[in-house]
């Protein structure tokens, strides 16, 4: 043999030694998650899913995990209720839709098997190759070469045209296309616009905006709030954003809410619900058809007086704070949606008179029920519920 020919031997024998065969997995690349940096078929299907759930993204579905698509996926995160990382985890995937509420997300391939996975897509591929059986790849070069996602089988999911997303509905004194669309809906809807669709966010629209409010018995603010939004069919639907829906307002008025999920609670707690400010005694409503499966008294020291109200398919709303229970409300009651199961109070460790809502939806991890609640918004509304 030749000094040279040994030579080559000798490199690719030292390189094979020092990082041993990959052999591509094609079931890990198939469920796979997109980290920031990837682009590709699984990074689209992540961007149109968050699309078509109402959020903006800049750039749009480009197939590229940026800064603005990490920005974006915190926000979805925020609205849920899930930790703000960025990242697509496998809860958010599931949620998402990315992949089944059944399969196990898999761990990417390491550094050293996607760089030779990489060299290896750089290769012409042979005609009619079965990917079951892969063939060992030795890493012989060091050479920098463009990074490749692998593509998992996952939904796609369209963008909704047409529609605007939870943050970019327009405010009064605002000039654009957002306005203009609230006003052909409102014009589509029998509400007379002065001026006609303008794209202006003046006066006129806001009277516009007040009287469809009326009409449809929401909150008159004269605001595009999410309720509104939803009910002028330029926003999507909360079933539409993966959010569970309720048809009842859990608390008589007047109230007040705000978003205070994950805030921080005295003993290290994040605060995983939306808190409902009202005198003691207002009456708090089923806000949805189910059964009441737990009950806890006066004496436990979080909750105080609080109640679990379980729907068929196992999502389940937790009440706190109750300053009682109504008549009739015990463990195993049916209850429909409306029906008033207790009434407002402090006990607990509530410190002022407040309702602390919570939702999980079939039964899993409490998501943010600030939108849901925020879509059904009737703090204003005084008078009782007619009783089913």
């Amino acid at each position: 043999m030749s000094k040279i020919a040994k030579f080559l031997v000798s490199v690719i024998a030292t390189s094979i030694l020092g990082l041993g065969f990959v052999v591509p997995s094609a079931s890990a690349a198939a469920t796979a998650l997109p980290v920031y940096g990837d682009s590709g078929t699984v990074v689209v299907r992540l961007q149109e899913a968050l699309i078509a759930r109402g959020f903006t993204l800049k750039g749009g579905a480009d197939g590229v995990f940026s800064a603005s698509t990490q920005t974006t996926l915190k926000n979805f995160q925020k609205v849920v209720g899930f930790k703000p990382t960025g990242r697509l985890d496998e809860r958010t995937a599931k949620f998402l839709g990315l992949i089944a509420a059944d399969q196990p997300a898999k761990a990417k391939p390491t550094t050293a098997t996607k760089v030779v996975a990489t060299a290896a897509a750089n290769v012409a591929p042979a005609p009619n190759v079965s990917p079951a059986a892969p063939t060992a790849v030795a890493k012989v070069s060091t050479v920098a070469t463009p990074k490749v996602v692998e593509t998992a089988t996952v939904p796609v999911t369209s963008a909704i045209a047409g529609l605007l997303t939870l943050d970019t509905l327009p405010v009064r004194g605002q000039r654009s296309d957002a306005v203009r669309l609230v006003q052909e809906k409102l014009i589509a809807n029998s509400i007379e616009v002065k001026g006609g669709a303008d794209g202006i966010f003046g006066v006129a629209t806001t009277i516009s905006i007040t009287n469809f409010q009326n009409a449809k018995g929401l909150n008159p603010t004269g605001a595009v709030d999410m309720p509104t939004a939803i009910a002028l069919g330029v926003l999507p639907d909360m079933a539409t954003l993966g959010l569970p829906q309720i048809s009842v307002f859990p608390s008589q008025g007047r109230c007040s809410f705000v978003d205070s999920w994950h805030e921080e609670r005295s003993g290290g707690r994040l605060h995983i619900g939306v808190d409902i400010i009202g005198p003691t005694g207002l009456a708090l409503y089923a806000v949805s058809d189910g059964t009441i499966t737990k009950m806890y008294g006066a004496d436990s020291k979080l909750s105080g007086n609080a109640i679990r109200l379980t729907t068929s398919d196992g999502t389940y709303f937790f009440y706190a704070h109750l300053d009682s229970f109504a008549p009739g409300i015990a463990v195993g009651t049916t209850v429909r949606a409306g029906q008033i199961i207790g009434y407002m109070g402090s006990s607990g460790n509530a410190g002022v008179s407040h309702l602390h809502f919570e939702i999980h939806p079939q039964g899993g991890e409490a998501v943010n029920p600030f939108p849901v609640i925020k879509a059904v918004d009737a703090c204003h509304v005084t008078e009782l519920l007619p009783q089913p």
